[in-house]
């Protein structure tokens, strides 16, 4: 939700500085548009394929709304697992437990590995597979953005230069050149908004919700492991701890 109101709030400023200084009419300009934000995605398209175009709005705003689980409660929710587990000694428990885990299909798929016998090296293997996979294909979207982001200012600069023939070819007929200005400022001020508050914010917020879900994975993947081959959970919370960052440590068993 940071994602969304941190970029509302910069539109909304950006909106209310060009609303108290006069007419907002005037910040339109179908040119600008035109050049600037469907030359950005036309540009930018050439370096991807275009099922990967169609499928990013989608698979950023799952990585928004999904990857941006706290690691240290993802700890405590595997550990939870793995006592229960220890306690019961039980497949079928695990099984019973599948459904509830319908919100983090990794945890889910790597659960019912173990349900399903597979070995504890095995299910490490495949979730490790499965977790780059994942990775590869968020990291996919960040490139996009970040493409777009360099590309925005540049087609605004081509507006600009646009606009500053129109107006030096115009300069016996000083009614066309108003128009012609506006153009070459607008653009540039399309391409700035476009990289600045849109791709280059998302392409950040999108990087750094794949690491933390890779984290998360790792996690769910040790957990799996660790319950697969019976271990004591006091051994599962240490090795989770190895790769949880200082401030997100559990002490599970200190309760």
């Amino acid at each position: 939700m940071s994602t969304v109101f941190g970029m509302l709030a910069a539109f909304v400023l950006v909106a209310g500085a060009i609303f108290l200084g006069g007419s907002p009419m005037a910040f339109i300009n179908l040119q600008g548009i035109l050049i600037v934000i469907f030359g950005t995605f036309a540009v930018t398209a050439i370096s991807f394929r275009l099922t990967e175009m169609v499928s990013l709005p989608v698979n950023i705003w799952t990585l928004l709304r999904h990857g941006q689980r706290e690691a240290g409660e993802e700890a405590v929710k595997v550990m939870k697992i793995a006592v229960e587990a220890r306690k019961h000694n039980d497949v079928m428990m695990l099984e019973r437990l599948l459904p509830k885990l319908k919100d983090t299909p990794f945890l889910m798929k790597a659960l019912q590995l173990v349900v399903d016998g597979a070995q504890s090296d095995e299910i490490e293997q495949i979730m490790r597979r499965e977790a780059s996979t994942a990775s590869a294909r968020h990291m996919r979207s960040v490139d996009f953005l970040r493409r777009a982001g360099d590309v925005a200012p540049a087609m605004g600069l081509i507006g600009t230069l646009i606009g500053l023939v129109r107006m030096l070819g115009n300069l016996d007929n000083p009614a066309d050149m108003g128009p012609a200005m506006a153009v070459a400022l607008l653009t540039t001020f399309y391409g700035a908004v476009m990289a600045h508050l849109v791709f280059i914010p998302l392409a950040a917020k999108t990087e750094h919700c794949t690491s933390e879900e890779a984290l998360v994975n790792n996690l769910y993947s040790m957990g799996a492991t660790s319950i697969r081959r019976s271990e004591n959970p006091r051994r599962l919370e240490m090795l989770l701890n190895t790769i949880l960052p200082p401030a997100n440590r559990i002490s599970f068993f200190k309760k």
